[in-house]
């Protein structure tokens, strides 16, 4: 195995976390019978450039030409996009004469309110059923994976963009190099491009092993990220921290010498440094930080079906899969899960096989514990799941530790996190 960014041989290993099948490969009921394919999820750091993979082991053809993620069913997510376009567009002036590109537009969450503003707009989306439904709400969305051929047609096609969106998606290429030349393809000299991704250094000291799947091949730090980008002539110029999927970060990049970097840049680096994370000793605690949320979360499920208690779990998101699999959790200690998103109902986690129901569901069952697995979305969650107390219910996150929600939440507080 070579590093994908820098060609060493210099790879270490930081996480085994054993063979799973692809985190979004749900199961329907005829294939419970049927062979299930595992890969090895093995995460490893270039002792060279600083970058955390792993083996690229499915292709993206495999996972996201027909996707069961559409973003829209998270209600925070959609606010945070929203808050998004419009300080986007006061900060760098967007108007009608401005062209803005997303790379991995999903549902078109996040473009349909550039339409909103009257900001010209194109979203590249490989998924052809999530591509279709941005293009049901009025958001031009293209279907294709971005390659330099795709940026260099759509360029031709509809000139160069003033801002470049990529979120969420700069960890799922394999082909790292040739993705990040594609986005300079796409932009502009005097452009800019955002680049929202899952931060390693939470990933690390908060054991966030879960964020990690086969769709993941390569997980940041401002440090490597400025490493990947600089490939193609992209300068990392500002950065914000973000609390979204447990810690975000936010880089915005633009061609090399357009700007000078701000202060944020370099404070980012500065608390990756005291973390460790600029070099290999500083990801060595990742391992036992894992095996403790396991162990932890075991010991729980199990004391649950020793006394009785009915568990069953909230969301089936990827990470969900991750976690379930290498802590061996199955029907028997989580009797079933929900979810919003109707493309999953009636199906199987993969691996685990735990049925996915309607989130109607708990509420007729009133299960004595809900364990959500999209624990990142905390605050949302607690406010839309707060009356499981009402039956003497509880609600339990899995990370960063074990622990319990309030489930007494002001109505107001509620309503106001729904809209």
């Amino acid at each position: 195995m070579q590093c994908r960014l820098c060609d060493s041989e210099r790879l270490t290993s930081v996480l085994d976390l054993g063979a799973t099948p692809p985190c979004e490969s749900f199961l329907s009921a005829a294939e419970l019978d049927l062979p299930e394919s595992t890969y090895p999820l093995h995460l490893r750091l270039c002792e060279d450039c600083l970058l955390l993979q792993i083996p690229a082991l499915i292709t993206p053809e495999d996972t996201f030409t027909e996707y069961a993620y559409f973003s829209s069913f998270s209600d925070s997510w959609v606010r945070h996009a929203e808050q998004f376009v419009a300080t986007t567009a006061e900060r760098l002036d967007l108007g009608g004469d401005s062209f803005v590109v997303e790379v991995a537009s999903n549902d078109g969450y996040l473009l349909r309110h550039a339409v909103t503003r009257g900001i010209r707009c194109l979203g590249i989306e490989p998924s052809v059923n999530v591509g279709l439904a941005a293009r049901e709400i009025g958001v031009p969305t293209e279907t294709a994976f971005l390659d330099q051929d795709c940026a260099a047609r759509i360029r031709a096609e509809h000139g160069p963009a003033d801002l470049v969106v990529a979120n969420n998606v700069y960890a799922h290429v394999p082909d790292l190099r040739g993705f990040t030349h594609a986005l300079r393809t796409l932009l502009s000299d005097d452009g800019w491009c955002s680049i929202e991704v899952h931060h390693a250094l939470n990933l690390v000291q908060l054991g966030q092993f879960d964020t990690i799947y086969h769709e993941h091949f390569q997980y940041y730090t401002v440090h490597s990220a400025q490493r990947a980008l600089a490939i193609a002539g992209l300068t990392v110029v500002d950065v914000e921290l973000l609390d979204t999927h447990g810690g975000s970060i936010r880089l915005w990049a633009r061609p090399d010498a357009v700007a000078e970097p701000t202060a944020a840049v370099g404070e980012v680096l500065d608390l990756e440094r005291a973390a460790g994370l600029h070099e290999p000793a500083g990801y060595a605690t990742l391992g036992a930080r894992a095996e403790a949320v396991r162990h932890e979360l075991l010991r729980f499920l199990l004391d649950c079906r020793a006394a009785g208690k009915r568990v069953v779990g909230y969301g089936a998101p990827g990470k969900g899969n991750t976690l379930l699999n290498y802590c061996g959790i199955r029907p028997d200690l989580l009797e079933y899960t929900v979810d919003r998103n109707p493309y999953k109902h009636g199906r199987y986690t993969p691996g685990t096989r735990i049925p996915i129901h309607p989130t109607e569901r708990i509420d007729a069952d009133e299960p004595d514990v809900v364990l959500v697995l999209p624990w990142n979305l905390e605050t949302e969650i607690t406010a839309q799941l707060g009356h499981v107390g009402q039956w003497g219910g509880e609600l339990i996150y899995p990370l960063p530790v074990l622990h319990r929600a309030a489930t007494a939440v002001d109505p107001a507080v509620a309503g106001a996190l729904s809209e």
